[in-house]
């Protein structure tokens, strides 16, 4: 179906002249009109239709005419900028933030904005008191995760082509997980963070680490191509081959216990990417304490909302401090190892306000938070969908979306929902 190709098809068919940019706009306005997943809640159509007829009528970058919805937090000309918040409802941004101008100079087409966490300040749901609740397109009686949970329902609806969200606490990996498509944290000030901030702040006060904006997608090759026009560049993939990348593998822990049909699929898919040849180390890396790199993660995200307030909390210089340690021992071990296999999430889409385990959603995305490193989560095929993360080197992201990218023959990618 049309609405579930990826980002790099539809762009490919665009640049052909096989595709009409405008009539795929307009048919793209209809299903999210018919939608009842409550993913996509503001659009701008004679902003977006306009500038798909001007697409088809000329050429431009790799997403020229591609139309796409971005999440609630980052500035949309002409669109408000809420948050979810009933004070911002009438918040109409002056200008585009940084990734909106990039993705419109790629020749994106971002039609409207999808749902969030009320402030952004919950990982595990998407509701707000402005819009109210997202529903999972998989399940709709259980959660998209949070809070760029419109985000992965979109993408998983077919109501969208591209995505781009926010990671602070797991709110790009936690969503993609849940509702079965690919999400990448970049490495913190990869792509800047300028227009991503609530109305009435200034510019440059959210801190680059430890929050992150990356793309949401339905391949991990879309993850690349939105991080190309986004982002700034770094090195390319370690290996280009699956059969070469040596992977580091932890499928499950006693400090947070995956549940038996998360285990499964894991264990499945470690087990089929053994048959192709990727060499497998298991074993956390030396130096890494998984339990207390996850408490210590609660302190960098109380530290992030502390800067929203224009302060810092007690403890800061020591724990930057053990977060430098860290990244060192992880260094250590990317000198042997390419990308390291996790979790994302250590069970599928709860339903709606099960608050069972709640917190221990973030452990496995803390993994890779804490010492700032890019972590894809790629979709996994089950009753529901699992969540397995591919973290790589920090600043090489290309490595792990590379990995990600092989590995979808193997593991099955993005699966359509069931309508």
């Amino acid at each position: 179906m049309t609405f579930f190709r990826t980002a790099t098809e539809v762009a490919a068919d665009l640049r052909r002249g096989t595709l009409s940019s405008r009539e795929l706009t307009e048919q793209l306005f209809a299903r999210i009109d018919a939608s009842d997943v409550n993913a996509v809640v503001a659009t701008r159509r004679d902003f977006a239709l306009n500038s798909a007829a001007t697409a088809d009528a000329t050429t431009g970058g790799p997403l020229h005419g591609v139309p796409m919805t971005i999440k609630d937090a980052f500035a949309v000309a002409g669109l408000a900028t809420t948050w979810g918040e009933p004070a911002f409802a009438d918040a109409v941004a002056d200008r585009d933030a940084v990734v909106v101008e990039r993705l419109h100079a790629a020749g994106a087409i971002v039609v409207g904005k999808s749902n969030v966490h009320h402030l952004l300040a919950d990982f595990g749901r998407t509701v707000n008191p402005l819009y109210g609740r997202t529903l999972n397109p998989r399940d709709k009686a259980r959660t998209p995760g949070g809070s760029s949970g419109g985000a992965a329902a979109a993408l998983a609806a077919g109501l969208s082509f591209v995505e781009y969200g926010s990671d602070l606490a797991g709110s790009i990996r936690i969503p993609a997980a849940y509702c079965g498509v690919y999400g990448l944290k970049p490495t913190p000030g990869t792509v800047p963070l300028r227009g991503f901030q609530p109305p009435g702040q200034p510019a440059g006060l959210v801190r680059e680490f430890p929050s992150t904006v990356g793309p949401l997608a339905r391949s991990a090759a879309d993850l690349r191509l939105a991080l190309s026009v986004t982002g700034e560049p770094g090195p390319p993939s370690r290996r280009s081959r699956l059969a070469d990348f040596r992977v580091g593998v932890v499928l499950d822990d006693p400090h947070c216990p995956v549940t038996d049909e998360v285990g499964k699929v894991l264990s499945d898919a470690v087990d089929a990417l053994a048959r192709t040849g990727v060499k497998i180390h298991e074993g956390w890396p030396d130096g890494v304490d998984p339990r207390v790199q996850a408490e210590a993660f609660g302190f960098q995200v109380e530290w992030f909302f502390a800067a929203q307030e224009g302060g810092e909390p007690a403890g800061a210089a020591e724990q930057e401090r053990q977060r430098a340690a860290l990244g060192a021992a992880w260094a250590r071990y990317f000198a042997d190892v390419d990308v390291f296999l996790c979790p994302t999430v250590f069970t599928t889409a709860p339903k709606h306000d099960d608050r069972d385990r709640y917190d221990d959603q973030v452990f496995w995305i803390a993994q890779a938070s804490l010492p700032g490193l890019p972590a894809v989560s790629a979709p996994l095929a089950g009753a529901l969908p699992v969540g397995l993360q591919v973290v790589g080197p920090a600043h090489e992201d290309d490595t792990p979306i590379t990995f990600a990218d092989l590995a979808a023959d193997v593991l099955g990618g993005f699966v359509p929902p069931a309508e």
